[in-house]
């Protein structure tokens, strides 16, 4: 909507992971060099861990676009709660290897003879699994029992876990004893510090064409985007994006602090569940979409890009898929009627 507004070439602060969109902040600068050792290492376990929002995806996807085909073969699994079997299943399916009908140890000499042939032709194999902090202790431990397949005692395949902080719970498990010692380099993921902000969100501004001057961004305004997101980047987005659908309904060419403050406001109120108040109150016409819907539309992109990436899983998601929707449409229908609110 705002878009022609401004000039952009597209919108800057979408909530789907796009690597062109990679901010080096001090944290995820270290997170991509400790990606890049492990790759040089060929072998062990990386683990990134990190709140929600923090940008683990996009970090993963920014891995990716370094990486050469010729001698590196990748694959990338959001895990949902998967047993150890089904763990297995998904692994051998996410490197397009057959899979149905087969038992464990058909599935196993699957997965080696795949390993064994990249090998032979100079290439080594990467496995990614996003959300790790959702497997059970067994799978984490089938996913070490892949790790131990090597020839003359090089490693076949290499591992990056990326978890959401209670990962880190996880890991000190006494069962996961084994898989620490085999971790070679792990990385917490921070939010963006106060003097981190403006230069990530000019970074993304620039993405799309901002050239500094419309829209103009005080410097007072910066803090306080800071201090309402706390500097968690997809909450910065969230709140950006609504920012300059603010001023586009305002007309507005500049952003002081009364604006950011405008938008603010009217968040911590959907946040606290006081959207009667918000519509008696001001007169923004934003579409108030609170915290809670934001993580249901996170995690529905999430499992229709899965789906998507393997159409053979959507019988045993499309439940799961069907149940987030429902609660997402229940949550748009009480923010879009006020006498639903009222009665809720």
């Amino acid at each position: 909507m705002y878009i022609g507004y401004y000039g952009f070439s597209g919108k800057p602060f979408q909530l789907s992971p796009d690597p062109k969109f990679f901010f080096g902040s001090s944290t995820h600068s270290r997170a991509l060099a400790y990606l890049r050792y492990g790759l040089s290492q060929g072998e062990g376990f990386i683990v990134i861990t990190g709140g929600i929002g923090t940008g683990k995806t996009t970090l993963v996807k920014s891995l990716f676009g370094e990486l050469d085909s010729n001698r590196v073969v990748a694959a990338q699994l959001v895990t949902t709660q998967l047993e150890a079997d089904d763990l297995l299943r998904s692994v051998v399916a996410a490197f397009g290897l057959p899979y149905e009908g087969a038992g464990k140890a058909v599935l196993l000499k699957h997965f080696e003879n795949f390993l064994l042939v990249q090998a032979q032709h100079g290439r080594r194999v990467l496995l990614i699994v996003d959300e790790a902090q959702n497997l059970p202790v067994r799978s984490l431990e089938e996913l070490r029992m892949l790790s131990n397949f090597q020839v003359a005692e090089t490693p076949l395949l290499q591992s990056f876990l990326l978890g959401q902080e209670e990962f880190r719970q996880t890991l000190q498990d006494p069962g996961m004893e084994q898989l620490r010692q085999r971790v070679i380099a792990s990385c917490h993921l921070n939010p963006l510090s106060d003097t981190e902000i403006r230069p990530y969100i000019e970074h993304r501004l620039q993405i799309v064409g901002w050239r500094g001057d419309f829209p103009h961004f005080d410097e007072s305004a910066y803090t306080a985007i800071h201090r309402y997101t706390q500097g968690v980047p997809r909450r910065v987005n969230v709140f950006c994006d609504r920012l300059l659908l603010y001023g586009f309904l305002e007309e507005m060419r500049e952003f002081p602090e009364a604006a950011v403050d405008a938008v603010g406001r009217e968040m911590v109120l959907d946040e606290q569940g006081g959207r009667v108040e918000a519509r008696t109150h001001s007169n923004s016409p934003l579409l108030r979409i609170g915290q809670a819907m934001e993580q249901r539309l996170v995690e529905l992109e999430q499992t229709v890009e899965t789906l998507l990436q393997y159409p053979e899983w959507q019988d045993a998601q499309l439940e799961r898929l069907e149940k987030r929707i429902q609660r997402l449409e229940s949550a748009r229908r009480t923010s879009a009627d006020p006498a639903l609110t009222l009665n809720s």
